[in-house]
């Protein structure tokens, strides 16, 4: 979508699929009373169609408070907010919110409400057909990598909270909108969930590139998810606003430096994707394939496991060269949620968290739609380590 891009999507090419719009916040300041000092104080801001910007800034300084004027949770009192062309701040706030995609930590979900009916509220409120709003719940289930079959017709409180959120997030992209809102969505789940959560939003947004804000008390993770960093002081005063990799090499001034805080030069790993190494391929099988065919596979390049595959090439489970010769071992494989897997949008410091809790020294990568792309090995990560040190790298034995 273009930088003229309107909130609301077009009638005629709805099914068509909404990119990002371009959001420009123009003086925006925030008093909740006259005489107080202002929670946002003049913000002007530019923000790309199908940028991820992150709102960093200690306690206090108004990164939420700036992000909730976007969909007008809070109304500002001076200012414009434009997406695309489209002046926000004269809009009917309920139909802009329709519009806009919206996601806080803990999901928000709606305890009485199944998975498939927290999906399908705004649809409805947009008087979408039920074929079609039945479609969709399942589209974006498989899409956040949830069994639609499996998880549809649960309720919240049947989920585990990696699982709440991942639901919370379908339901803010329902409507296709172009911009989506989050209020530090991972905060309050475990470090390794979070991680995965990083990844699917990362991998989402590698297929759908809509604009991104995102509030977070993490730099590590601004780090991580950021087209753009923006690190805002009291009154939301912009003290930098850049790329991770300029923040990190050329600090605004103290503030910014002490933000950052030490250990700069090891937070320019987490600037290398995965995408950007060259990947290994593993033994592979297929579920209902030829389980002996998949060991003569396996030992022509002197593996001991085979990675088995779905019909849609996603990662089920690692399977020995042992377990493939017992009969029909390929019939039905179950899903093993503790295969280690990054996607090809993760950080090389990503893959070697993984890879230090993985049994086979590799760790699955996959792409769009969590379909299998190759591993990434453990000599891979050092090799790009050595690259951003400029020096030899070490021989692995």
């Amino acid at each position: 979508m273009s930088d003229s891009a309107t909130v609301a999507p077009d009638p005629a090419t709805e099914d068509a699929g909404t990119g990002g719009a371009r959001i420009l916040l123009e003086g925006v300041t925030k008093r909740y009373g006259p005489k107080d000092d202002p929670a946002v104080d003049d913000v002007t801001m530019e923000i790309a169609a199908g940028d991820i910007v992150m709102l960093v800034g200690p306690s206090g300084c108004g990164k939420t408070t700036t992000m909730k004027m976007i969909n007008r949770l809070i109304e500002p009192t001076s200012g414009r907010i434009l997406i695309g062309d489209d002046d926000v701040t004269r809009r009917n706030p309920d139909e802009l919110r329709r519009h806009i995609g919206y996601v806080i930590q803990g999901a928000g979900l709606f305890p009485h409400l199944t998975v498939g009916d927290n999906i399908a509220i705004v649809p409805r409120l947009l008087k979408w057909d039920k074929k079609r709003i039945a479609a969709r719940i399942d589209e974006l289930l498989d899409m956040v990598n949830l069994d639609p079959a499996q998880y549809r017709d649960r309720y919240p409180r049947e989920l585990s909270g990696g699982q709440q959120q991942r639901v919370g997030v379908a339901r803010a992209l329902a409507a296709d909108p172009p911009v989506l809102l989050m209020d530090e969505p991972f905060g309050a789940v475990d470090p390794i969930t979070r991680q995965r959560l990083q990844d699917e939003l990362l991998r989402l947004q590698d297929e759908l590139r809509k604009t991104i804000v995102f509030v977070t008390h993490d730099f590590d993770e601004a780090v991580k998810l950021g087209d753009k960093i923006a690190i805002l002081d009291k009154g939301s005063k912009i003290v930098q606003y850049d790329t991770p990799e300029e923040i990190l090499a050329n600090p605004a001034n103290d503030f910014v430096r002490g933000f950052v805080g030490h250990g700069a030069a090891l937070k320019q790993l987490t600037l290398t994707r995965v995408r950007d190494v060259e990947l290994n391929e593993a033994a592979v099988a297929h579920v209902g394939g030829d389980a002996a065919e998949a060991v003569r596979a396996a030992e022509a390049i002197g593996r001991q496991h085979v990675i088995v595959l779905d019909d849609q090439e996603r990662p089920q489970r690692w399977l020995s060269v042992d377990e493939l010769r017992a009969p029909d071992a390929l019939r039905d494989v179950p899903r093993d949620e503790g295969v280690e897997v990054v996607s090809l949008a993760s950080t090389l410091n990503d893959a070697l968290d993984s890879m230090l809790t993985s049994s086979h020294g590799v760790v699955v990568v996959t792409g769009r739609r969590n379909a299998y792309q190759g591993v990434i090995r453990v000599e891979t990560i050092m090799d790009a380590m050595a690259d951003l040190r400029g020096a030899p790298a070490r021989e692995v034995s």
